[in-house]
Formats: C-alpha cells, structure tokens, sequence
C-alpha cells in the first residue's frame, strides 16, 4: 500500500483520468473531491461490503470471492 500525505486542496494523480483531491479534514473525517471519466464505477468500501452480504444472505451462503464491479451494471451520472 502507498502511503501519501497530502493538505487541504492538494491532490494525488492515479493513472491519466483519475485526480483525487483533499477537499476538507474535520477531526478524524477527511472529504475527498475525485474527478474520473463517467465509465469508472466509484463506490465507499463499507457499500460494497453491505451489497455483498446482503446478496450472500439472499443467497444461503456465508461467503463467495467477488470483484466490486460484479455487483453493479450501471455506471455513475455527470451528477
């Protein structure tokens, strides 16, 4: 794991489309801005986590290896 500090308004690059930039810190939260192209899924962990075990429940089983973009089939909005 890359480990990286960054302050208020500065940013990391991942690849050419992808720039995350430190918007606010407010104690231990910290506000993340990221611009990346509309066909890129960008989803918070602990909701990939609640979809996959929601969907091992409705399963019957208590667990399965899957890839994030297992889970969903639309891509995000212009929003």
């Amino acid at each position: 794991m890359l480990i990286l500090t960054r302050k208020i308004n500065e940013a990391i690059i991942i690849g050419r489309d992808i720039k995350i930039t430190v918007i606010s810190v407010d104690g231990n939260q910290v506000k993340l801005g990221i611009t990346a192209p509309n066909n890129l899924s960008i989803f918070r962990e602990e909701i990939i986590d609640a979809i996959k075990q929601e969907n091992l429940s409705a399963a019957g089983i208590s667990s399965i290896d899957l890839d994030p973009s297992d889970l969903f089939t639309e891509t995000r909005g212009d929003d």
